[in-house]
């Protein structure tokens, strides 16, 4: 019989190449929110995989490095910095339609390279868009190749669940030998307040235009749940939305407050349906000018 496996996890790349997509396929469940917009993942939040007979996996999800232009920017790059020198394995995930190294990557590669000297697993996803995944996994080997030692590849489609569960062989066979890290019915670091939070700014990203998500935070000021408070039967969200600026606010409430309350309506179904219980929203959008530069603001905001 193998030896029981666990180990810490990254999950890197630039934006939008699918890292909380896969955590989703992972847990069976939506716990990370997806956009097509850079800086959807601003935290690094640990989730966990266990199979009692063979390892525990934790799998740590990043931000997509970028070049930081504000002391946001800068806090997520150090996250994810010291992620990469503290865990057991690195998996690099691209999109297999990659046909060249560009800016993003030589960023990401060179941080690896500084910051990592774990064993780094080449994730090919969004193999459902690739006419061929044999070939692009035999290219882009080739091409990141020539940039890290790449220990494994492994190809697979997180939006489709193709090749989710071989992932999972791969990583626990390549991790070293240890006990259970957390309880085996632990999913992760997160709570319901971070997960609310996290499909209020989903909805927001979905409805705004290019300007608005980047600058954009949401914190949950009062949280009561049935499960917190057996009096109610609905669970009660007072939520403030920040943006840098009145013109920003102005969009998010928009004519007639119509965008606020689509984004609430759509946050409140989203919520309701991952609860499994009513749900009330209180939305107030607020104007912090500069608030991605105060260190004071990301504090209270749980960025630093």
């Amino acid at each position: 019989m193998d030896e029981f496996r666990s180990g810490m996890v990254a999950l890197v790349g630039k934006p939008n190449v699918g890292k909380s997509t896969l955590i989703n396929a992972l847990l069976g469940w939506k716990y990370s929110i997806v956009s097509p917009k850079p800086q959807t993942t601003r935290k690094c939040t640990r989730y966990v995989i266990t199979r009692p007979s063979e390892g525990q996996i934790v799998f740590i999800d990043t931000p997509g490095l970028h070049k930081a232009l504000h002391l946001l920017g800068k806090a997520m790059e150090k996250q994810l910095c010291d992620v990469m020198e503290k865990v057991d394995l690195v998996c690099y995930i691209v999109d297999a339609r990659t046909r060249n190294l560009g800016s993003e990557d030589a960023v990401m590669i060179e941080r690896m390279k500084k910051n990592s000297k774990a064993p780094v697993v080449l994730v090919i996803n969004k193999i459902d868009l690739a006419d061929n995944p044999s070939e692009a996994k035999e290219r882009l080997v080739s091409l990141y190749g020539q940039e890290i030692n790449i220990k494994a590849a492994v190809i697979l489609s997180a939006l489709t669940g193709e090749g989710v569960g071989e992932f999972v062989d791969t990583v626990i066979k390549m991790l070293p030998e240890g006990d259970l890290l957390y309880p085996p019915e632990f999913v992760g670091d997160f709570t319901e307040k971070f997960v609310a939070e996290e499909i209020i700014r989903e909805k927001i990203l979905e409805e705004t235009e290019q300007e608005v998500p980047h600058s954009v935070a949401v914190v949950i000021e009062e949280f009561k749940s049935p499960e917190e408070y057996p009096q109610r039967d609905t669970l009660f969200i007072r939520a403030d939305i920040y943006v840098e600026r009145q013109g920003q606010k102005g969009i998010l409430i928009g004519k007639g407050g119509r965008m606020l309350k689509k984004i609430g309506k759509k946050a409140r179904e989203e919520i309701e349906k991952q609860f499994g219980y009513p749900a009330y929203l209180d939305l107030w959008v607020k104007v912090r000018p500069g608030w991605r530069n105060s260190e004071r603001e990301l504090r209270r905001m749980g960025y630093l």
